[in-house]
């Protein structure tokens, strides 16, 4: 498939799924109303201008943006690592945030001390494993994916204790765990486009060098890639994006993935087109995610256990389709 016209579909596609997860809910909203919301033409304290500035806008906004994050991250790592296992969780930043909003919620921290500790938690974990890594000036891959994977072990093991000893609030530190969008507003949706903003232009950047990288580091340095400059901002600005993901939403999974493992499959390793697709599709899947979340079950799922059941088998079906034969 073309490249431009993916790109134009997948817009597309978020668009609409945009508007359909303002549309339905409880109280369904009509396309007339969400034009007037739009245009400003609906009264501020009328039952559905609250329902769509308030709860749904953000909400949905919030999905496309983490779901952009973890996506561009996903499909960063595999091409630094060569490998399309790789997902953001490499660094130990979703561990690190997952263990920063545990203490947060174990200790009955609210408001803006849950997504502190839990960014708090991702910048350390990931400051960590890069620091762990590092050796006679370089940052060799296999020492990044030990390091995070020891990382991440000893902070599972850490969270496992807070939990129990969390009591009451145990039930509230495992919800948090499984994702969710709702309950952040414009003010976190605001800081979560903010890391966006900051981190998602360093891979684009260096989309060409991401190219030379799928044929060893050693041939991208031969070509005049500066490899241990650009794997640093690499790094940093996944830490970034998926820190300030994870901080507001909790641990969302298989969105870095299985969204750029897939897009691959359609418009090849090119990651000057590959990095938007995956940020496009990561949006996308998101957002639809989280739609279904809200509205298939008669309580409200954790978009988590959504992405978890439908990336798990998706993830296989791709794994076996271009499986070497």
């Amino acid at each position: 498939m073309r490249p431009r016209a993916l790109l134009l579909a997948l817009l597309t596609a978020l668009l609409l799924a945009l508007g359909l997860a303002v549309a339905v809910g409880a109280t369904p909203l009509s396309p007339q109303v969400i034009l007037d919301a739009l245009l400003g033409q609906l009264k501020p304290d009328t039952v559905e201008a609250i329902i769509f500035w308030e709860l749904r806008a953000p909400r949905a906004v919030m999905g496309a943006l983490v779901g952009a994050a973890l996506a561009l991250s996903g499909a960063t790592l595999q091409g630094v690592f060569q490998n399309p296992l790789a997902d953001p969780s490499l660094l130990g930043v979703s561990s690190g945030a997952a263990f920063g909003a545990a203490l947060a919620l174990a200790f009955g921290w609210g408001g803006v001390a849950l997504p502190l500790s839990a960014a708090l938690g991702a910048a350390l974990a990931g400051g960590a494993v890069l620091l762990l890594a590092w050796r006679d000036k370089r940052l060799p891959l296999e020492s990044v994916l030990l390091a995070g994977v020891a990382v991440g072990l000893v902070l599972a093991s850490g969270l496992s204790v807070v939990i129990f000893l969390a009591g009451e609030g145990a039930d509230e530190v495992i919800l948090w765990l499984m994702g969710h969008l709702g309950g952040n507003g414009w003010q976190g949706t605001r800081l979560v486009a903010l890391c966006l903003l900051l981190s998602a232009p360093i891979p684009l950047y260096y989309a060409a060098d991401l190219n030379l990288f799928l044929e060893g580091e050693e041939v991208a340095a031969a070509l005049g890639v500066a490899v241990e400059r650009v794997k640093w901002a690499l790094f940093l600005s996944v830490a970034v994006a998926v820190g300030g993901a994870v901080a507001f939403t909790g641990v969302i999974g298989f969105v870095g993935l299985v969204v750029p493992h897939a897009l691959r499959g359609l418009i090849g390793p090119d990651h000057r087109q590959l990095l938007p697709a995956s940020a496009l599709g990561g949006a996308l899947l998101l957002v639809l995610a989280d739609t279904a979340a809200r509205t298939l079950a008669p309580v409200e799922l954790p978009v988590g256990v959504i992405t978890g059941l439908l990336g798990g088998p998706l993830f296989l079906w791709l794994m076996r389709r271009h499986a070497p034969r």
